[in-house]
């Protein structure tokens, strides 16, 4: 209900009301021209909160002549009772009238628990937060937005989830017969066509009984791999319906889906291919949802003794970073079977080994699936077996197949396989740290020596890396232990900007209720998209969080690139800067931080200076509130 919408209150306490502004305005801003008027202390109309009573007033018994019939059983509480099937434990909102009655009905029905609203100040932040909360916490995060211009707004950050194959459950609510000048504009037709191209399904429910198969649906769909955000359209006039006898509405169980598992004889010959190989290697994706994943990886790569490249940007966590069998198996390991798992382009891999007369295999739940306008799936790879299968439900039957086909002298050759990667490895680990070592002392504070102080400081943590490493390299990954399952979160998915900072928070919230001290480390650019306002839902919600800005003061990837044009054209780098730096004013981050009630260091740029200011601010994480330490880095 819009405010053209609501039924007249009492004109003459409005015209009070409306007199005592227009008084208090005048005495504050009109400067009287002596002292004695000058201390005339500010005169203020008083306010007071309207009471239940007042709201009664406005929702009356229709034979008492006052106001509307009072609703007494609205439909928005079925819709809570919905949700609470849902698992859904947290509802990221930024206020708005056209769910104003699932709004109320949360909080006030449903106890404000299952979901717990989440308050943001802005929807890019709030699906940001779910998509970061749902790789965590291994479910999706509901979202609840007004109308079109709430859904634009998110729309960027169902983007990235939508390439990074995560769930989110996402609710619009807009008025299907919009009669104000204001909810017209934010109302639509075909509301899911805005976001269709990158949401997995979506559909708007016209009553009550549709509501709940849509929302049973789309927590199903979304969370069925590969999975994706899912949209459901809710009627703000629908969630205002009285339901007279909630005994005719049925509120339907979750029927989850298993995930699809690979064929058997398929899986059997890639299995026979992996024994017979001589230098197999594996490589990873979006492979491990959940523990089940990483462990069933690091189980199959010690029974093959076989490498395990995780890739680079897009992948997730899938494997321990300091293992032995971590990486590429070395400059001299010519591969002559690669398996992928959930890796949707291997034509890389095809050349590779090929080169060796090897063979392809590729476990992708891609298969199952493709987008349409997005092109986010890849070049077509000629594989020498392709399963359309989840790779982490797929990876037990493999295992098993492997260990049935391999026998002992087999074994006896995978273990020496072994030890030549492992040598390989550690050659890599000295370079990474040799590598490290370089500009340590230098001032803007290298990204290794600042990747490898916090590590340090946080080596006996239970911690957790809730931002991606897309502007820090891999120096997360070399120098940090990444020994379990949650260490790291992955990227956006889909490379945009402003995922890092309210994906970390999303990402906090998730480790919260397992005591893990959560780690952001976000660049400059990123902070500056909405990541300042995520810092006032940290501080509002207290989610523990330590938010390390990596301060290039540039889009510095964009500076490197307009420099290469520029020196491939002759022309010379002195104006390279403009349109790429954030410079001129310097903006001061922990000043951004403090204001929205979040301690924070900084800007440090002296790296004498970096130990201490992480020690200070760790001991506000560690004591349960969220921290920011503004680093002054070199670019990359």
């Amino acid at each position: 209900m819009t405010t053209s919408d609501k039924p007249e209150r009492d004109d003459n306490s409005r015209r009070r009301f409306l007199k005592g502004a227009a008084v208090g305005a005048a005495t504050a801003f009109v400067t009287k021209g002596t002292a004695e008027a000058q201390q005339q202390p500010e005169t203020r109309p008083a306010v007071t909160r309207p009471t239940e009573a007042d709201g009664q007033a406005d929702f009356s018994p229709p034979d008492a002549g006052l106001g509307s019939p009072l609703i007494d059983q609205p439909a928005s509480d079925y819709m809570v009772d919905v949700l609470k099937q849902l698992d859904l434990e947290y509802a990221a909102i930024n206020p708005g009238s056209s769910f104003e009655g699932l709004h109320e009905s949360i909080l006030n029905y449903g106890n404000n628990r299952m979901p717990e609203l989440l308050t943001v100040l802005h929807e890019e932040a709030g699906a940001a937060m779910a998509h970061g909360y749902a790789k965590a916490a291994g479910k999706p995060m509901m979202t609840l937005m007004h109308g079109t211009v709430g859904l634009l707004h998110a729309s960027m950050a169902m983007f990235q989830a939508w390439a990074d194959r995560v769930p989110i459950f996402a609710v619009v609510a807009h008025s299907r017969n919009p009669t104000s000048v204001v909810n017209r504009p934010h109302s639509a037709q075909d509301m899911g066509s805005l976001v269709r191209d990158f949401v997995k399904w979506d559909d708007e429910a016209t009553n009550l009984e549709r509501f709940a198969q849509a929302a049973m649906r789309a927590y199903a769909i979304g969370t069925t791999p590969p999975m994706g955000p899912t949209l459901l359209v809710v009627d703000s006039e629908l969630q205002e319906m009285n339901v007279p006898d909630r005994a005719n509405l049925h509120v339907p169980k979750l029927a989850k889906s298993a995930p699809p598992q690979g064929d058997a004889n398929a899986v059997r010959q890639a299995a026979r291919w992996l024994v017979e190989a001589e230098r197999p290697l594996i490589r990873s994706g979006k492979l491990a949802r959940t523990p089940a994943g990483w462990d069933s990886l690091l189980e199959l790569a010690e029974l093959l003794q076989a490498p395990v490249d995780v890739g680079a940007y897009g992948s997730w966590q899938d494997f321990p970073s300091w293992h032995a069998l971590y990486g590429n198996g070395g400059p001299d390991y010519r591969p002559d079977a690669i398996l992928g798992l959930e890796i949707n382009d291997m034509r890389a891999a095809v050349r590779a080994a090929g080169a060796n007369d090897g063979r392809t295999i590729s476990i992708c739940s891609e298969y199952l699936f493709q987008g349409t306008n997005i092109h986010d799936f890849g070049h077509y790879s000629e594989v020498d077996l392709a399963i359309a299968a989840d790779a982490e439900a797929t990876l037990p039957a493999l295992i098993e197949e492997v260990r049935t086909l391999a026998g002992r002298d087999r074994l006896r050759q995978f273990e020496a396989r072994g030890d030549h990667v492992a040598a390989a490895h550690r050659i890599v680990r000295e370079q990474e740290i040799d590598a490290a070592r370089h500009g340590w002392n230098a001032s803007p504070i290298s990204v290794p020596r600042m990747v490898a102080e916090l590590g340090r400081q946080i080596e006996n943590d239970d911690w957790a890396v809730v931002s991606g490493h897309q502007f820090t390299g891999t120096w997360q990954r070399r120098l940090m232990n990444h020994d379990r399952h949650y260490r790291y979160n992955g990227d956006c998915g889909g490379f945009g900007i402003g995922y890092d900072t309210p994906a970390s928070v999303g990402g906090a919230l998730a480790h919260k209720e397992h005591g893990r001290l959560p780690i952001g480390i976000v660049g400059d650019g990123d902070f500056n998209f909405v990541g300042a306002g995520a810092m006032w839902t940290a501080a509002h919600h207290e989610i523990p969080l330590l938010t390390v800005i990596h301060n290039n003061r540039a889009y510095h990837a964009e500076v490197m690139l307009v420099q290469r044009v520029a020196g491939r054209r002759g022309r010379g780098s002195d104006r390279i800067h403009i349109g790429n730096v954030i410079a001129d004013p310097n903006p001061d981050y922990a000043a951004i931080a403090r204001g929205y009630g979040v301690y924070a260091e900084g800007p440090v740029a002296d790296p004498e200076e970096l130990a201490p200011a992480f020690e200070r601010a760790l001991a506000r994480v560690r004591a349960g509130e969220p921290a920011l330490v503004d680093v002054i880095s070199q670019p990359r």
